[in-house]
């Protein structure tokens, strides 16, 4: 099993980083606030109005460690990596696979029976969880949308076209987040949740969500680069220019578990509330700086717990779980796994 290293977010403005021996240094205003060893890492994450040396750039670049530069509410800039790595003829199986209407169905099909499952699961857990503090229409909606959800996992198994499963998705998606505010357990209205909202947030719930997908897409694009598969030729999402389209699709299976669930627990638990949240001009809604950090060690700490992988039947730490299905996704392609193993959490 590959060996977990960290990634390092930075999120203070006005650091800079720069390279001693093989070392990372982080300095603001003059002072060295953080030094860290550079083989520790395996990504860096830099948020907002963060500088970087040349020579730390080059370096991470030989090492394979790539840098991100990303917008101080979590949107994608740019990336600074090195040659890319990987096996050739993996990645022309996997252009090939995409083009084959059947296989590129099939995989997308298992993606999307794994972020189901995922969705339902979250909505079983929180209606466990939360069943003596729930009204009985809202206990009614979570158990509804749960069945809906079971039966929608049904139709993909018997949908044979991508077009229709993606209306599956989509359809999916309204069962889910139509219930979802169920689970925020807050009495301020200003957390409350009352719809999926992107480009931009429009409330601290969208937010976070965003926040969120956008540190594990990011994720799943480099444990996607690290096995050898190319990140921007996707199955369920459609190539777009620019696009992480493998990526986003190896998203699905993560976003109920780990992303949604850290929403909740981050409001719920009190340890985030309205007041880390600013508006801007516009109706956009973003995480305080303070908050941001928040969110970045709860993300960090969660991805050093261990689950059961129900596939390998071993336990693996949450922070590898982007690299197991890569693999296991490059296994599929490859030919030794007759369909592709979605992520399913229990």
């Amino acid at each position: 099993m590959r060996r977990q290293l960290n990634t390092l977010y930075v999120a203070t403005e006005g650091a800079w980083l720069r390279k001693d021996a093989e070392n990372l240094v982080m300095e603001v205003e003059g002072e060295v606030r953080a030094r860290l060893p550079i083989h520790m890492l395996e990504g860096l994450v830099c948020f907002g109005r963060v500088m970087a040396s040349p020579a730390l750039l080059g370096f991470c670049a030989e090492r394979g460690i790539t840098v991100s530069f990303l917008s101080p509410n979590g949107r994608f800039l740019a990336r600074v990596e090195g040659p890319v790595k990987g096996n050739v003829l993996l990645r022309r199986q996997q252009y090939r696979a995409s083009d084959e209407p059947q296989r590129c169905r099939n995989v997308a099909a298992h993606m999307l029976i794994g972020k189901l499952h995922n969705q339902r699961a979250v909505l079983m857990r929180g209606l466990r969880d939360h069943s003596d503090k729930l009204a009985a229409e809202g206990e009614a909606a979570l158990a509804q949308a749960s069945e809906r959800l079971r039966r929608t996992v049904g139709k993909v198994q018997e949908e044979r076209s991508l077009d229709g499963l993606r209306g599956l998705e989509g359809e999916a998606a309204q069962v889910y987040f139509g219930v979802f505010d169920q689970l925020v357990r807050v009495e301020s209205s200003a957390l409350r949740f009352t719809g999926r909202s992107r480009r931009p947030p429009l409330d601290p719930v969208n937010a976070l969500l965003s926040f969120l997908y956008t540190l594990i897409t990011h994720d799943c694009r480099s444990a996607l680069e690290t096995v050898g598969l190319d990140p921007a030729v996707g199955f369920l999402h459609r190539d777009r220019p620019g696009r992480p389209s493998l990526a986003l699709d190896l998203l699905e299976e993560f976003r109920a578990f780990l992303a949604d669930r850290l929403v909740l627990s981050l409001l719920n638990r009190r340890q985030l509330g309205e007041n880390d949240f600013q508006q801007l001009d516009g109706g956009a809604v973003t995480l305080k700086d303070e908050a941001r950090k928040t969110v970045l060690v709860a993300y960090q700490e969660r991805k050093r717990e261990e689950l059961r992988h129900a596939f390998l039947e071993e336990k693996v730490p949450i922070g590898l779980l982007p690299f197991t299905q890569a693999q296991l996704l490059a296994r599929h392609i490859r030919g030794e796994l007759d369909a592709y193993p979605p992520f399913l959490w229990k």
